[in-house]
């Protein structure tokens, strides 16, 4: 909760910041804004602490000595399982009246406190109504207290004719002054212009649409602060979102909006059926004319100037109503956006509920299998497992608020993903299991001994085809010589049938194959286990390269996706891939570089530098001819 609450302090500190507030109306904005985070923090906390606990109960073996008394895993679990089914109920019924209430008292809060100081209220690039008269649209602020304004541009409201912005006046730059204990903020512009328009009651002179210019180059505004310094942080107001309603306004509020949205669907149908004319063609006013209709198209029946005038009237008909069908869309998109965030706010409150127990029945059996308690690997895992279920929580949900997605799948998807799992873990777990059984899985690909014994073992019958010179230079090697054919003959660079016929020397001489391998002598053990090393260096560079290439080819997917398609959903898979991808190349590298270590040290030779893979991303090309010349030299050491 401390971590979360942190996180909003820097969140929302541009709203606090310098506005001289009392240290009680920051303490209750921050408890105002506690129960909203409840959603987030209670299912990470039953995660971690159901890790911990039964990872430190196994660690010690408490439950083995629990189970050879005759408790059962269930039944140890069975008081924190009532617990945490009252823990649940409880969250229900805080997220249902709690969270709403404080919903509506922080955003309260937050608006009254934005009227607190009117420098803080002018945001760049938008125009910030200051008081009932001005409202006012900067480009940049600066100073220590944002005092110096850039590009200032001033709509005026004259009380005599409320209806509309008569009064324009655009300044180059300006600067906020005022006295202290002053009830007085004066703003002063530089180097403008003043646009007054002028209403007439004559209409002849008002289609002329008269106004007034003039140039200033300094002109004061003085702003009435007396409303703003009496600000009441806590002023009720009228506020409403998905937020702030309990289950039973929630059920109202969305029935509302589906009626109101099918109505609005429907009117706008038949508005759109009504304007196109069809129905002034019902049947009952067409009737049959005897005789061929020589004209190709109706409106040759017209002459050319009318014709004209016939398809620009069509034309703009049709431009209207696409128009119109347009802007509709973005305000159905709109409605459609907000009866979502309805439904969504509804499910969240059995969410949270369910996501309670299911999450501790995940915490509660994985730290009874791995076995480790306090805050070490039970944290991470908590946290890698609540990052997954809030992660897809997240994406689910966005994906809802635009229609995407049923918000009925969106709330619930993460928590029925995560309920397989639960029960995959306490089955494992009571059934005193690990998540994998590794050994049973890689018997399959162990090679039996029979297998090793023949790849030991040579057949010294099989034909050969050797040259005379290598019969001969075999009869002058001694025995000590032969057997080092034999053990190197990798390194020397001599054939698999010269080193059958040096076997059949030996042999001759009484060294058979077995005493060879009793003494070490049949194969160099170290070759071996530097081709083995070799081996996984050249299949750690193919992956790495894969790897390497994703990493450069998906940003550039990226861009041309954001540019083009505009497709928000797209780019954050295309972006998680590519994370991923240079997450899993860096982890690949440092692999690659320590088995080019491994067999540095296996050959004795120089130690590749040790911080060369943090260099891999931009200069991979030259780091794996580096990493490749570096094993051919070790290979030749291998003696």
């Amino acid at each position: 909760m401390f971590i979360f609450v942190l996180q909003t302090i820097w969140l929302y500190i541009s709203e606090l910041a310098g506005k001289d507030l009392d240290v009680w109306v920051v303490l209750k904005f921050l408890w105002y804004v506690s129960p909203r985070l409840i959603p987030l923090v209670l299912p990470l906390t039953i995660l971690v602490a159901s890790l911990m606990v039964f990872g430190n109960l196994s660690e010690k073996y408490e439950f083995a000595a629990m189970k050879s008394t005759g408790i059962s895993l269930q039944r140890a679990m069975r008081s924190l399982t009532i617990f945490i089914l009252l823990l649940a109920v409880t969250a229900f019924f805080f997220a249902n009246n709690v969270i709403p209430y404080s919903e509506y008292k922080w955003q309260n809060l937050r608006r009254n406190i934005a009227q607190v100081s009117p420098s803080m209220v002018i945001a760049e690039g938008q125009f910030s109504q200051i008081g009932d008269d001005y409202s006012i649209k900067v480009a940049e602020k600066s100073g220590d207290r944002d005092q110096y304004l850039k590009d200032i541009i001033i709509h005026k409201k004259t009380p005599s004719r409320p209806n509309g912005n008569y009064t324009v006046m655009i300044a180059d730059n300006g600067e906020l002054a005022s006295s202290l204990n002053s009830n007085t903020l004066s703003l002063i512009l530089n180097d403008g212009y003043y646009y007054e328009e002028i209403q007439s009651k004559d209409p002849k002179k008002q289609r002329t649409e008269p106004f007034v210019k003039s140039y200033f180059e300094q002109f004061t505004i003085n702003i009435d602060l007396t409303e703003f310094n009496n600000t009441d942080v806590d002023k009720e107001n009228e506020l409403s979102n998905h937020n702030m309603y309990k289950m039973s306004e929630l059920f109202v509020e969305i029935d509302s909006l589906s009626v109101s949205y099918t109505e609005d669907v429907s009117t706008f149908a038949d508005n759109m059926y009504y304007r196109s004319g069809i129905s002034n063609f019902s049947d009952e006013k067409v009737r049959q004319v005897e005789g061929s209709d020589t004209l190709d198209k109706i409106i040759d029946a017209y002459q050319p100037q009318l014709q004209i005038n016939i398809v620009n009237m069509a034309l703009n008909n049709v431009r209207g109503t696409i128009q119109s069908t347009r802007s509709k869309k973005i305000e159905f998109q709109i409605k459609t956006k907000r009866l979502n965030k309805h439904e969504i706010a509804l499910h969240e409150k059995y969410v949270l509920a369910f996501a309670c127990i299911i999450l501790f029945f995940v915490g509660a059996p994985l730290g009874a299998i791995i076995r480790k308690g306090g805050m070490g690997l039970p944290m991470v895992v908590a946290i890698l497992l609540f990052l997954t279920y809030h992660f897809i929580g997240i994406f689910a949900k966005n994906s809802a608020e635009d229609g995407t997605m049923h918000p009925f799948i969106a709330s619930w998807l993460s928590t029925a993903i995560m309920l397989p799992l639960g029960v995959w873990l306490t089955y494992r777990a009571t059934t005193d299991q690990g998540i994998f059984d590794i050994d049973s899985f890689l018997q399959r690909f162990r090679k039996s001994p029979a297998s090793e014994a023949e790849i030991i073992y040579e057949n010294l019958n099989q034909d050969i085809s050797i040259s005379a010179e290598e019969k001969a230079q075999l009869e002058k090697l001694s025995i000590d010589q032969l057997k080092d054919s034999v053990k190197n003959h990798k390194q020397y660079g001599y054939s698999h049938d010269y080193r059958i016929a040096a076997l059949r020397c030996l042999d001759a001489q009484g060294i058979s194959q077995e005493h060879m391998h009793v003494a070490g002598d049949l194969f160099n053990k170290k070759y071996q286990m530097a081709e083995k090393l070799v081996k996984k260096f050249k299949k750690l560079s193919t992956y790495t390269f894969i790897f390497y290439a994703l990493v450069i080819i998906l940003p550039i997917i990226v861009a041309v996706a954001l540019v083009n398609t505009k497709d928000e959903t797209a780019t954050v898979i295309v972006s998680g891939v590519s994370l991923i991808s240079l997450i899993l190349f860096y982890v690949l590298l440092f692999r690659t570089q320590n088995t080019v270590t491994q067999l540095s040290k296996l050959t004795k030779d120089e130690t590749v530098f040790a911080a060369a893979w943090l260099i891999g991303m931009p200069f991979y090309i030259f780091l794996y001819f580096y990493y490749r010349k570096h094993i051919q030299r070790s290979m030749k050491n291998v003696f």
